[in-house]
């Protein structure tokens, strides 16, 4: 057999060969070159008209520019999450199969309380665009002025309001580590639980509970409809600026972020398929980018921000140890 120079391997390379006894780097680049070539799968862990579901779709046409391939959306909700995120997992680590979820709460909360069969680590964050954060909120028409007026109320009578929240989720957590801070307990509060944020804001928007503690994003299209108490992030949020912090109502209290929604894939495929994988996360930051694609999503109260994969796996695994030092709030 004919042994090539690494300039003789180049050319033919450069014109079509195929290398014999050539480079270890070969077959990568080979991979990566001819990857996609059919239609990729977007599994959303939830049913239609969500927040993933709208994201996924708006998304897509600018995803499926960088990559040059159709995205398939399959909705697959059901336990908690736990359906669509098992199912990604069990599919083949070749790239054609990626995630557009919420990362968190949900992954950690389905370790927590569901005995997943699966670990926060077996995933891996591409972009987590949207970060939502617990508000604590009112209708427009209430006679509630700020927060410190809720808290002077329940600090009375823990049972003169009434506080809608989802269960088991973040919002829960910051609802009761806050009273926790002030002194409030808890147990003796008026609480109306809703099985989803939907619900939940609903009823605030409707003045059917007093307070509302609740994902901020969802209260958006519902802007002129709440009067915006207290939110619980550390800087201003730039999608409600109105928002006064948790801070500025003097109360000092641990919190947990809510939704971090966006893209992910396996860490299988980033171990095994570097390649590939780096095709789709450079296909993701491009369209993440693109004015346009920033553009069409705004107009739909839809998140773009390339935070990028270090800072979005950071911000899932951090907030995924916060919310097991909480477990026992979120089981109650």
């Amino acid at each position: 057999m004919k042994q090539f120079t690494r300039r003789e391997a180049l050319k033919l390379t450069a014109a079509g060969g195929l290398v014999a006894g050539g480079s270890l780097a070969m077959p990568g680049i080979v991979r990566a070159a001819s990857y996609p070539t059919r239609p990729i799968n977007v599994i959303v862990p939830f049913a239609t008209g969500g927040y993933n579901d709208r994201l996924s779709r708006a998304f897509a046409p600018y995803l499926e520019k960088e990559l040059g391939q159709p995205l398939v959306i399959i909705n697959k909700p059901g336990a908690g999450t736990q359906l669509g995120h098992t199912y990604a997992l069990q599919q083949p680590n070749d790239g054609y199969t990626i995630l557009c979820t919420s990362a968190s709460p949900y992954i950690p909360l389905t370790v927590l309380l569901q005995q997943a069969p699966y670990k926060n680590e077996d995933f891996w964050m591409i972009n987590l665009p949207s970060r939502d954060y617990t508000l604590a909120a009112t209708s427009s028409d209430s006679s509630i002025k700020d927060f410190k007026q809720v808290i002077d109320m329940l600090k009375k009578d823990p049972s003169s309001l009434s506080i809608g929240v989802q269960p088991a989720s973040a919002d829960y957590a910051n609802m009761v580590l806050t009273m926790q801070a002030v002194g409030i307990d808890p147990t003796k509060l008026r609480v109306v639980t809703y099985d989803g944020g939907g619900p939940a804001r609903n009823a605030t928007a409707g003045a059917q509970v007093d307070v509302g503690f609740v994902g901020g994003e969802g209260f958006i299209p519902l802007k002129t409809k709440i009067k915006p108490l207290a939110i619980y992030a550390a800087e201003t949020v730039s999608w409600f600026p109105e928002a006064p912090l948790i801070s500025a109502s003097g109360i000092k209290t641990d919190m947990v972020e809510g939704s971090q929604r966006g893209w992910a894939v396996s860490a299988k495929l980033k171990a095994e398929a570097p390649d590939v994988y780096k095709t789709i996360e450079n296909a993701v930051s491009k369209a993440s980018q693109d004015p346009k694609a920033v553009e069409a999503l705004k107009l739909q109260d839809l998140a773009t921000t390339w935070y990028g994969p270090e800072a979005s796996n950071k911000a899932f695994l951090d907030n995924a140890a916060k919310m097991a030092r909480y477990v026992d709030l979120l089981k109650s």
